[in-house]
Formats: C-alpha cells, sequence, structure tokens
C-alpha cells in the first residue's frame, strides 16, 4: 500500500508560481522608480558633459560600418523584392516613392533599433554588471562620485540622442543602395529618382521616425542600465544581464512600433 509520502508535492509548485506573480509587480515598480531616479539625476547639477560626448562617439562612430553595411544591403533587397510586384501591374516608376516611404517610416527606425539593441545593449548590460559585481560601483560611491549619474544617465542620454541620427543615417545608405539598383536596371536618373523619394514623403513620416526613434533610443538605454546596474551572482549574472538586456529592449522596441504606429495613423 502506497504511503502518503509517495505522493508528487504538487503544492510546492503551485506554490512557486504564485511567488512569481509579485515579483513582476515588484520588477515593474523596480523600473519605474529607475526611470523617475534618471529623470531626476539628468536635470540635477552637475552634468557629464565629456562622458555624454565620449558615449556618443562609442554608440555612434564604432556603429557605423555595421548600419552602412546593413541599410546598403536592405534597400538593394527591398528594392529587388518590390519590382516584380510594381511591374506587374506597370507601375514601376513607383518604385522610388514606395522605397521611400518603407525605409523612412519603418525600415530605418526598427532596424537601427534592434542593431544597436544586440550591439549597445548587451554591452551596457555586461559592462555595468562587471562593474557590479566586482564592487566597482561601490567603490565609486566611496569615492563620493555619483555612479548612477556618471554611468546609467550618461549611457541613456547617449543613446536616446545618437539613435535618430544613425536611423537617418541608415536611411539615407538604404536609399543609396536602392537609386544603384533602381538606376542599373531603368536608368533612372539621381535626381530623378530622389525628386520621386522625397515627394512622396510627408512631415508625419519624418516626425514619427524621429519619434520612434527617440523612444527607442530611451528604451534600449533604460534597459541595457537597469539590467547591468541590478546585475548580482557573480559571472553567471553578468551574462544573463546582457542576454536580458538584449531579449528585453527588442520586445519592447516590436510593441512600442506597434503602439508609435497606431498613434501616428491617427492622426495621418
Amino acid at each position: 500500500m502506497e504511503t502518503i509520502s509517495h505522493i508528487p508535492h504538487y503544492p510546492s509548485i503551485v506554490h512557486k508560481r504564485k511567488q512569481r506573480i509579485p515579483l513582476f509587480f515588484i520588477s515593474i515598480y523596480n523600473v519605474y522608480r529607475f526611470i523617475l531616479r534618471f529623470i531626476k539625476e539628468s536635470v540635477s547639477y552637475p552634468f557629464e558633459g565629456k562622458e555624454v560626448v565620449r558615449q556618443c562617439y562609442e554608440i555612434g562612430c564604432k556603429s557605423l560600418p555595421i548600419i552602412s553595411l546593413t541599410a546598403f544591403i536592405t534597400g538593394i533587397v527591398f528594392t529587388k523584392q518590390s519590382r516584380p510586384s510594381l511591374a506587374s501591374f506597370g507601375a514601376s516608376s513607383w518604385l522610388p516613392g514606395l522605397i521611400a516611404i518603407a525605409i523612412v517610416r519603418a525600415l530605418a527606425p526598427l532596424i537601427t533599433a534592434l542593431i544597436i539593441a544586440g550591439k549597445v545593449g548587451s554591452n551596457m548590460g555586461a559592462e555595468l554588471g562587471s562593474m557590479k559585481v566586482t564592487e566597482q560601483i561601490d567603490a565609486m560611491e566611496v569615492s563620493s562620485t555619483n555612479p548612477f549619474k556618471f554611468l546609467v544617465v550618461t549611457r541613456i542620454m547617449a543613446i536616446t540622442i545618437m539613435l535618430p541620427l544613425l536611423a537617418g543615417y541608415f536611411a539615407f545608405i538604404g536609399l543609396l543602395g536602392a537609386y544603384l539598383n533602381v538606376h542599373a536596371n531603368e536608368q533612372t536618373s539621381y535626381i530623378l529618382f530622389m525628386h520621386h523619394a522625397f515627394s512622396s514623403l510627408s512631415f508625419i513620416d519624418l516626425f514619427g521616425s524621429i519619434l520612434k526613434s527617440f523612444v527607442f533610443g530611451a528604451t534600449i538605454g533604460v534597459t541595457g542600465c537597469f539590467k547591468g546596474f541590478y546585475a548580482s551572482h557573480g559571472t553567471v549574472g553578468v551574462g544573463r544581464a546582457a542576454n536580458a538586456a538584449v531579449v528585453i529592449s527588442m520586445f519592447l522596441v516590436f510593441i512600442e512600433e506597434m503602439f508609435i504606429v497606431q498613434i501616428i495613423n491617427y492622426f495621418r
């Protein structure tokens, strides 16, 4: 006869799942406090202007090679895939306008954000996480340096500033790649291509692209710094912080893209 001690202890599993629900809301509250502290520290004296400029260089200039290559390939591939559909309706002349709308409205801010989330967001999580587990952040507090302002505020401000600029650069290189493909197939001149491309764009297209880039940059910066600043459990925790910074940033970018597009379409 089976004794009661042999029965699997299912209530313990249910109890663990119940514990995760409050932890989720605690994490949301901690992020909320983190953002409020960022806003307060970013407008208070002293300002770490030199560190912001250095972070802008690290984020912007060192990301140009991968942004350039990705944008050029995106412009060519999107043009190649769009041409057969338009040609079947005899509307090949719409190709520059269609490419400009797709790149400026959606592809430039979205792909740039995904690249920066993978390259810079993970680096922020790993760098700050390493400083946290090796107690370098605690040492900065002992030496009367505000680690939150010097490490977190400067990085979030830099990525929020640089992402719209990188998205604009992505759009320029993407249109250049599209023009070379169109010129090779339809012998369209550069002036005519740009005329058709920019005449199809409106102010709200440019405003929406810039707005999305600002929001995506702030999201990647807050996520990467939050995960790194509160990393724990040694080198394992650093790896988890870097991985979580990338995964959560990309997930939030897609969610924000959906909501911002809905808002912009309401005013269009």
